[in-house]
Order: structure tokens, then C-alpha cells, then sequence
């Protein structure tokens, strides 16, 4: 009949224009991947061409400052010019190969910035966001935001960050966004390679920062802050009144005494073997101090808490003795949270029969929820609930980043480093 053939027809001619389009499509992403757009060409308006980053070759060599083309980012990606990094130990472990990683990359991984452009076919939601201009700080755990672990609420365990950036140091397409600009070989990020004069960052890790709070201060909102507010809020589940000790009161120890002070914590008690970090920690809301060189820990916090132990007791070194002082400082029933990170086989010893009498519960935690955390996060600073001004023992140059972390290394940095990039 004459309306089949009509709509035969339209089909044939609507398959041929279909079949145009694809075969367009296929050359222009042929063409497009075949000679991917020359990142070396790319720049931001009116902005530089390249940039330098600080590069950690291999352990036991310094960083060096080498210069990159700018780094472009993707969809749902955003170029932050960086203003500040921290300078934190796990980048430590790294550059000492305690930790293994992908090499040469650019470390750091606790930053602020200002955004300076989007990602093509980045959603619109993303750009209002963080307009360019903006102020903003950034998580080290960057979200993908679609694996099952983002999906269930759970961002501190996306799939992606540990399967691209924690294994093989790229971004989720499985590509870095950073190249040398005297030959073009591709450099490796730890988080979003923070100690670089600009850097690509998946916009679910970042969070806007008000005016009112400095550049150089925040930077240690994205991990040192970011970590013990999710090992007090999600692992312990801390509660107003409960008793807190924290073992080793470095740069991340020392927020969980103030994390846990904004929490209500009852007592708060701080163990360390350094007496100016003790005395740092009663600056940030340590109610006692024990000094576990010159005392039985354990023992002393026992004493603290009428014979009991702590409700929560927090182990931010990553060593098998203070592990195991972790354990035994809880009370019956009582959380042991883990979240120093250890050189590679490091194994630490509980004893079992009080794990299952007693009921103490071990949990480990790595950071926290960039997308739902990050934003309360920067209101407890914006509040003065978290001190930002009293965490940040030292700021130094961008020049000065390898002697920061010699620093950090010999224990010669009380709080936390922050190096000043622009």
C-alpha cells in the first residue's frame, strides 16, 4: 500500500542521514583521537602556556622544579590556579618509597586555588558552581561519583580514585593531565598534583571557600582536617560527652584534637614522644597530654579515664607499637580507629580474646566524603569551631618545598607545613 511505501521511505532516508552522521562522527573522533588536541597548545585566556611543578623522579632524589604545558582539563574537570599545598606525610612515604607509586609525578595533594576554567562539556551545574573566579579548596580523595562505593554514599572508597589515581596516578579516563613542555613525556598526579602552579581536579572534590577564609590556612582543610573529620564523624561516630585519645599529634593528630573538641569530646588526651608537639596540643583543645617516652601510655590514659580507657582512641602514625597502644587504650566496647599509613607490610598485633570479650572494635579510615563532608568541613573554619590559624606551624616558598618536607622528615615540623605557590 502506498503508506507502507511512504514509511518505508522515511526509514530508508532517515537510516542514510543516520548512517551520514555516524560516519562524520567516526571521522572527526578518528581524527580527534588519532592527533589528540595539542595540549601543548592549549592556554587559558590571557593566561601563561606552561607552568612549573615541583617532580619527585625517585626516592632519595629532591624534587625538581620543572616546567610543563598547562595542564587541559576534561569534562566535569576544573583547572584551579594553586595558591597553597600542604605539605603532608603521606606525600612523605612516597618520595621515600615507603609507599609505592607511579614515577616521575608531581605530590601534594592539599590545596586551595582559584578556578580558572572548566573542562569542555562540563554539565552547567559544575560551572555555576565554581564560576571562574572562585575560591576553592580540594579533597585529596577526588569522588568519581558514579562506582558503586560513590553510589552507596560512600566517596572515601571510590572505585576509581584507587584503581586511576592510587595505582597508576591518572585521572579516571586513565591519562594524567600533566606533561613536560620540553619533550611532552606524561608526569603521574598524586590526588590532583597539587605542588604545581596550576592543576586539574575532578569537581566532586572540590569545595567553595569563602572569602573570609585565607588561601594559605585552608589548604589543610582538603586532607589533614578532611581526615580526622572523617575518622571522628563516620568511623568512630563520635558523640558529645565521649572520651577521646589521639596517638601521634602531627599534622593530621593534631586536627582530630580539634575535631574532636568541636565534636563536645569530655576529655581529650594527647600522645606523642615529642614535648613541643604535647605542648602545641593543649593549644588546640587537649585537656592532657602524655609524653609515651617517658610513660606507659596505656596506662596513663587508663588512669585518665578512671580505669576504663577512652571511648575513642584515634592512631594517626601508621606504626605497628602505637597500633597496638590504639587497641588496648579503648574502653570495653570502645572504637579503635586507624589512620596513619604504614610502610608496605606493616602488620600490627591485637589480642583476640579481649577483641571478642571485651567487644572493641578496630575500624580503619582514610579520609573522608568529599562531596557531603567537604562544605561542613570549611563552615567548621569559617565558625572558629576549627582553628585554622593555630594548625599551620610554617609557611614556606614554593623554592622551599624540599627542605619543608626534609623538615617534616627529621619531625621538625610541630603542626603542618604549608607551601605558598602564588
Amino acid at each position: 500500500s502506498s503508506v507502507g511505501r511512504h514509511t518505508m521511505s522515511i526509514s530508508t532516508a532517515s537510516r542514510r542521514a543516520l548512517s551520514r552522521i555516524g560516519g562524520a562522527l567516526r571521522r572527526s573522533l578518528s581524527s580527534s583521537s588519532s592527533s589528540v588536541p595539542d595540549a601543548s597548545g592549549y592556554h587559558v585566556s590571557g593566561g601563561p602556556s606552561f607552568m612549573r611543578a615541583a617532580v619527585f623522579w625517585e626516592p632519595g632524589r629532591p624534587l625538581t622544579m620543572e616546567e610543563f604545558r598547562m595542564p587541559r582539563p576534561k569534562a566535569g574537570e576544573v583547572l584551579v590556579k594553586t595558591k597553597a599545598c600542604g605539605v603532608c606525610h603521606s606525600d612523605l612515604h612516597v618520595m621515600k618509597g615507603e609507599l609505592p607509586f607511579a614515577s616521575p609525578c608531581v605530590v601534594g595533594h592539599e590545596i586551595t586555588g582559584e578556578v580558572v576554567d572548566h573542562g569542555m562539556h562540563t554539565p552547567a551545574e559544575i560551572v555555576n558552581r565554581f564560576p571562574v573566579g572562585s575560591h576553592v579548596v580540594g579533597a585529596f580523595i577526588m569522588p568519581c561519583g558514579n562506582c558503586f562505593y560513590c553510589v552507596k554514599g560512600q566517596e572515601d572508597l571510590c572505585e576509581s580514585f584507587f584503581a586511576y589515581n592510587r595505582a597508576k596516578g591518572t585521572l579516571y579516563d586513565g591519562e594524567t593531565r600533566l606533561f613536560l613542555r620540553s619533550n611532552g613525556k606524561p608526569v603521574y598526579m598524586y590526588s590532583m598534583g597539587g605542588l604545581a602552579e596550576y592543576c586539574v581536579v575532578p569537581a566532586n572534590a572540590l569545595a567553595v571557600l569563602p572569602n573570609s577564609l585565607p588561601y594559605t590556612e585552608s589548604a589543610i582543610l582538603g586532607c589533614a582536617v578532611f581526615t580526622a573529620y572523617g575518622a571522628l564523624r563516620h568511623a568512630a561516630e563520635m558523640r558529645a560527652g565521649d572520651s577521646v585519645a589521639v596517638i601521634g599529634v602531627g599534622g593530621v593528630g593534631s586536627s582530630c584534637l580539634q575535631i574532636a573538641r568541636a565534636f563536645g569530646a569530655s576529655e581529650v588526651i594527647a600522645v606523642d614522644v615529642l614535648d613541643d608537639k604535647l605542648q602545641n596540643a593543649k593549644t588546640l583543645g587537649a585537656t592532657h597530654t602524655v609524653n609515651a617516652a617517658k610513660e606507659d601510655a596505656v596506662e596513663r590514659i587508663k588512669e585518665i579515664t578512671g580505669g576504663r580507657g577512652v571511648d575513642v582512641a584515634v592512631e594517626a602514625l601508621g606504626k605497628a607499637l602505637t597500633f597496638s597502644q590504639c587497641t588496648q587504650s579503648v574502653r570495653d566496647g570502645g572504637k579503635a580507629v586507624m589512620i596513619g599509613l604504614a610502610a608496605t607490610n606493616v602488620v600490627g598485633e591485637v589480642d583476640i580474646t579481649r577483641l571478642v570479650r571485651r567487644q572493641v572494635k578496630i575500624i580503619g579510615s582514610y579520609g573522608a566524603r568529599a562531596r557531603q563532608d567537604l562544605p561542613q568541613i570549611v563552615k567548621l573554619a569559617e565558625s572558629g569551631a576549627f582553628n585554622l590559624e593555630n594548625a599551620i606551624s610554617r609557611k614556606c616558598k614554593f623554592e622551599e618545598a624540599n627542605s619543608a618536607y626534609e623538615d617534616l622528615n627529621q619531625g621538625k615540623i610541630v603542626g603542618r607545613a604549608v607551601v605558598e605557590i602564588m
